[in-house]
């Protein structure tokens, strides 16, 4: 990976020989779409068939030590009581006001030993926290290893056939992973993905990349499988209702409005932004997450304003994109409580007002848990 100011994937030379756009990604050059239908094919390859991302641009963290659990426990919002080793576990790194510093998945290993995949741009920031923190053991080491490992994402109904001709491991529950060989390369084999479709995400190391990239495209090609941009990542996962950090998470929204206090241990003695978090809850005055469906013409974009057929403002668009499954535009939003499902709204985008109706996400079914 490149040391310049805008970093590369291992991956970088196979996105620029399949013709891949590039563009920066939180710092990272990333693929957004391939040529030979783009975001659309790729987005419906993984809804019908199968498709691969490189997303090593997400961070990796290692949290090691006598302790290790119990100290990250302290610190993040999820419970990892609620987990045994070989699973993992969707969980927030929250500031003391409740705010998002990031989200994160966290993979027990073991009680001495959590693996940490963050956010591409928040990595450093949750790192350095965590080292900093007074609840940090003597013993318990926090290491930001963000340029030792790829990710590749392999998600869609025939994922399954794909691993099988690889000889890697399948099967396995949704939210767990397994250790594997291939070709001699340590990969590890998790059943997560930001799809909603059944996948798998495979962390190896940086140098075995290139070689389980090209066995991947070969095995996908009997199941017409694609190379998949960021792009389709993005449509994917907002189909599902699925939050982005600095869209439907940050420092200001926080898991109270974004409803995702699913991922809260709200029994947990202490955590990170405990006290903010709860009051919020209890207050229930916040805007909370919700969807929005076009009835009419148009794209909703991050930030527009939602309003009322009085005109006066009931939200704001946090994401928006064209569904290509619905074939219509699709939108998640920050609304005010008491917003009906159903209600029909309206959405202020560059001067025209474009119809929508409030809809629960997600948008579309996944098989994600399949």
């Amino acid at each position: 990976m490149s040391g310049s100011a805008t970093k590369t994937s291992p991956l970088h030379d196979k996105h620029v020989g399949l013709g891949a756009k590039l563009a920066d990604f939180s710092g990272w050059s990333m693929p957004i779409e391939y040529p030979g239908g783009g975001v659309v094919a790729e987005h419906t390859a993984v809804r019908e068939r199968v498709g691969l991302f490189d997303v090593s641009h997400l961070g990796n963290a290692l949290v090691s030590g006598p302790g290790a659990k119990d100290f990250l426990n302290r610190c993040l919002t999820n419970d990892l009581e609620r987990i045994e080793p070989g699973k993992a576990q969707y969980t927030l790194c929250c500031d003391q006001d409740g705010g998002v510093v990031d989200d994160m998945i966290a993979y027990l290993r073991s009680d001495d030993e959590v693996f940490l995949i963050p956010n591409a741009a928040n990595t450093a920031r949750v790192v350095e926290l965590l080292q900093a923190s007074d609840h940090r053991p003597e013993g318990v080491r926090v290491e930001n290893q963000h340029h030792d490992y790829a990710i590749l994402a392999l998600q869609g109904p025939l994922v399954d056939q794909v691993m099988e001709e690889l000889d890697l491991p399948t099967g396995h529950d949704y939210m767990s992973f397994v250790p594997a060989q291939w070709q001699g390369a340590e990969v590890t084999v998790c059943r997560t993905g930001y799809t909603g479709e059944r996948g798998y995400e495979l962390v190896c190391a940086s140098d075995a990349a290139p070689a389980l990239w090209d066995a991947l495209m070969t095995a996908m090609g009997a199941h017409e499988g694609l190379a998949c941009g960021l792009g389709a990542r993005d449509t994917l996962r907002t189909e599902m209702g699925y939050a982005l950090h600095g869209n439907e998470l940050s420092d200001e929204i926080t898991p109270v409005m974004a409803r995702t206090g699913w991922a809260v241990g709200w029994g947990k003695e202490e955590f990170w932004g405990k006290e903010a978090l709860t009051a919020q809850k209890e207050a229930k005055e916040s805007r909370l997450a919700g969807g929005l469906v076009v009835t009419g013409r148009g794209i909703p974009r991050a930030g527009c304003r939602v309003v009322d057929g009085a005109g006066q403002e009931v939200g704001v668009v946090t994401s928006g994109t064209f569904s290509p499954t619905r074939k219509q535009g699709i939108a998640l939003a920050l609304l005010d409580r008491g917003t009906d499902q159903g209600s029909e709204l309206t959405v202020e985008v560059r001067g025209r007002e474009i119809p929508v109706q409030v809809s629960k996400p997600p948008f579309v079914e996944g098989g994600a848990a399949g």
